[in-house]
C-alpha cells in the first residue's frame, strides 16, 4: 500500500510539473516570436547576434560549476525518499559552500576574459563601451545563481520544479514585455541590458522567499559547508565525473554561435538564432512532458525494482521517439514557410542547414531517455566518452566551418552526437545499468526509427504533392498544411509504434487509465460531499 502511495505521488508530481511547464510554454511561445521580430526591427540583427554571442561566450565560464549541481541533485534523491531533513540541510550547506567558491572563480576568470573582448570583437559597428556593459551585466546575472539561487536544486530533486518554473517564467514574461516597450520607444541598447540585469536580481529575491515557504525547516549554513564537505565524499566523486560530461554539453551547445561568428558573421548568428529560437521552444515543449519525470526516475531507481525500471524506460523511449518524430518532421516541412511569413524570405538559410538542424534536433529530443536513466543509476564514470565527443565535434566543426561555413559547423555537432550519444551511451546504460546485452536496445530502437521515418517519407513524397496550396503563400495555407501533414504523420506513426512496440502500447494504456481517473475524480469527490 505504501509503495502504491509513493508511486501515485511520483506520478502526480510529474504531471504537475508538466502542467505548469505547459501553461508557461504557450505563454512564452507567442511572446518570444513577437519580441524577436521587434528586437530585430528596432535593435538590429547585429545587436541580437552580439548578445547571443556574449551569452554563449559566458556559458563557458559555467564550466567552473564542475557538475556540482547535478551531483548534489543525485545525492539528494535518497534522503528525500527517506524524509531525512537533517541530512538534506547538511547537503545543501555543502552545496552553498561550494557554489560560493565557484562564484568567486567565475568572477575572476570573467574579469580576465573581459581583457580579450577587443580582440574577440575587432570589427563591429558597436562601441566597446556597449560591448563591455553588456558583458558585465550578463556576467553579474550569471553570478546570482551561484551566490543566491543554489537552493533551487532541492526543488528539482524533490519533483517540485514547477515552483522554479512558475516564478522564473513569470519574471521572464514581464522582463520581455518591458524590453519590447523600451526597444520600440527608445531603441536603447543600454536600457535593454539594464532590464535584463534588474529582473535577474528581482527573480532571485522572490525565488528564495518561496523556497523558505516550501521548506521552512531548511536551515542551510554555508559556514559549516567546509566542515561537512568531508562527510560527503560521493559529492566529489560524482562531481569529477559530471564535470567532463558537462564540458561536452557546453561545447556542443555553446560553441556553435561563436564558431558561426568566427567563420561567417554576426548577422548569420542572428539568422541562425531565428531557427534555434523555434527549435529551442519546441524542445522546451518536449521537455515539458518528459524532463519532469527525471526526479521520478531517480526515486524509482532508489526503490530498486528492476522490472518497473525497465518497463518505465521503454515507455519513455516510446514517448520520446513519437514526440521527437512529430516535432522534427514539423520543423522540416514548416519552419521555412514560417520564417518567410514571420520575418521575410531574406532570413532563410540553405536547405542543407535545415536538414542538419533537423537531424541534430531529433537526436537531442530522443537522447533524453537514455541520459535520464544514466543519471538515475549514477553512471557518470565514462569520462573518456565526452572527451572524444569534444574532439570529434571541434575538429569537424572548425575544419567544416573553414571549408563550408555554417553547414560545416553544424556537421561537427551532428557527427559527435551520432557516435557518442547515439551509439555509446545506450550501450553503456544496458551494460552497466540494466546489466543485459545492448542488442536488446538496438533491436527495439530500429523499430522505433522505422516508426518515425516511414510516415515522413510517405507524406513528403506522396501526400504533399497532391495538396492544392502552398504553406509559403499565407498564414491560412500554413495552418492548413500544418494540420494535414502533422495530423497524418501523428496518426500513421502512433499506429505503427503501437502495433510493433510494447513501449507505446504500455504508454497508451497508462495514458487512458490516468485520463479515466482524472475524469472520475470530480464525480467521486462530489459523492463524498
Amino acid at each position: 500500500m505504501e509503495q502504491q502511495v509513493v508511486h501515485e505521488s511520483r506520478v502526480k508530481k510529474s504531471l504537475l510539473n508538466a502542467r505548469v511547464n505547459l501553461i508557461f510554454y504557450f505563454l512564452t511561445l507567442a511572446l518570444s516570436f513577437f519580441s524577436r521580430k521587434i528586437f530585430l526591427d528596432t535593435l538590429g540583427a547585429d545587436f541580437v547576434g552580439l548578445t547571443g554571442t556574449l551569452q554563449n561566450l559566458l556559458g563557458f565560464l559555467n564550466l567552473a560549476e564542475l557538475g556540482i549541481g547535478s551531483a548534489i541533485g543525485y545525492v539528494l534523491y535518497k534522503p528525500l525518499f527517506d524524509h531525512d531533513e537533517s541530512k538534506i540541510n547538511e547537503i545543501i550547506s555543502v552545496f552553498g559552500y561550494l557554489y560560493r567558491w565557484i562564484g568567486f572563480i567565475i568572477l575572476g576568470v570573467g574579469l580576465i576574459l573581459a581583457c580579450f573582448l577587443p580582440l574577440i570583437f575587432p570589427n563591429t559597428k558597436f562601441e566597446m563601451d556597449i560591448i563591455f556593459f553588456a558583458y558585465f551585466s550578463f556576467l553579474a546575472s550569471s553570478l546570482i545563481g551561484y551566490f543566491a539561487n543554489y537552493k533551487q536544486t532541492l526543488l528539482g530533486a524533490d519533483q517540485k520544479n514547477y515552483v522554479v518554473t512558475a516564478y522564473f517564467q513569470t519574471a521572464t514574461i514581464i522582463k520581455t514585455l518591458i524590453q519590447m516597450a523600451s526597444a520600440y520607444y527608445t531603441g536603447s541598447y543600454c536600457l535593454w541590458v539594464v532590464i535584463e540585469l534588474v529582473f535577474g536580481i528581482i527573480y532571485s529575491f522572490i525565488l528564495n522567499w518561496k523556497i523558505n515557504q516550501v521548506y521552512p525547516w531548511l536551515k542551510s549554513e554555508i559556514r559549516l559547508g567546509k566542515q561537512l564537505f568531508r562527510k560527503y565524499p560521493e559529492v566529489v566523486k560524482y562531481t569529477k565525473q559530471l564535470f567532463v560530461q558537462k564540458i561536452s554539453y557546453t561545447v556542443q551547445y555553446q560553441t556553435s554561435p561563436f564558431l558561426i561568428y568566427t567563420f561567417v558573421n554576426l548577422a548569420t548568428v542572428a539568422f541562425y538564432g531565428n531557427y534555434t529560437i523555434i527549435t529551442d521552444k519546441l524542445s522546451q515543449f518536449v521537455n515539458t512532458f518528459l524532463e519532469s519525470s527525471s526526479a521520478s526516475i531517480g526515486n524509482l531507481i532508489a526503490e530498486g525494482n528492476q522490472s518497473k525500471i525497465k518497463h518505465l524506460f521503454w515507455e519513455l523511449i516510446s514517448m520520446r521517439y513519437f514526440i521527437g518524430g512529430v516535432f522534427s518532421f514539423a520543423i522540416y516541412i514548416l519552419i521555412e514557410p514560417f520564417i518567410t511569413l514571420w520575418l521575410g524570405p531574406e532570413y532563410l538559410l540553405s536547405h542543407v542547414v535545415l536538414l542538419l538542424i533537423v537531424l541534430n534536433v531529433f537526436i537531442s529530443y530522443t537522447r533524453g531517455g537514455v541520459m535520464q536513466f544514466l543519471f538515475g543509476f549514477g553512471l557518470f564514470y565514462d569520462i573518456w566518452a565526452p572527451i572524444i565527443e569534444i574532439v570529434i565535434n571541434l575538429t569537424i566543426a572548425i575544419w567544416g566551418g573553414y571549408m563550408w561555413g555554417l553547414p560545416g559547423v553544424l556537421l561537427g555537432g551532428l557527427t559527435s552526437q551520432i557516435l557518442i550519444v547515439g551509439i555509446w551511451k545506450p550501450y553503456f546504460l544496458f551494460k552497466k545499468g540494466f546489466k543485459e546485452p545492448a542488442w536488446n536496445y538496438w533491436k527495439h530502437i530500429s523499430v522505433y526509427c522505422a516508426g518515425v521515418i516511414l510516415p515522413a517519407l510517405f507524406i513528403i513524397l506522396l501526400l504533399n504533392p497532391l495538396l492544392p496550396f502552398n504553406a509559403f503563400d499565407s498564414w491560412t495555407y500554413w495552418i492548413l498544411c500544418a494540420g494535414i501533414d502533422l495530423g497524418a504523420y501523428s496518426l500513421i506513426s502512433i499506429i505503427l509504434l503501437y502495433y510493433f512496440t510494447s513501449g507505446m502500447r504500455s504508454f497508451v494504456h497508462r495514458f487512458i487509465k490516468l485520463s479515466l481517473i482524472h475524469i472520475s475524480e470530480p464525480t467521486r469527490q462530489a459523492e463524498i460531499s
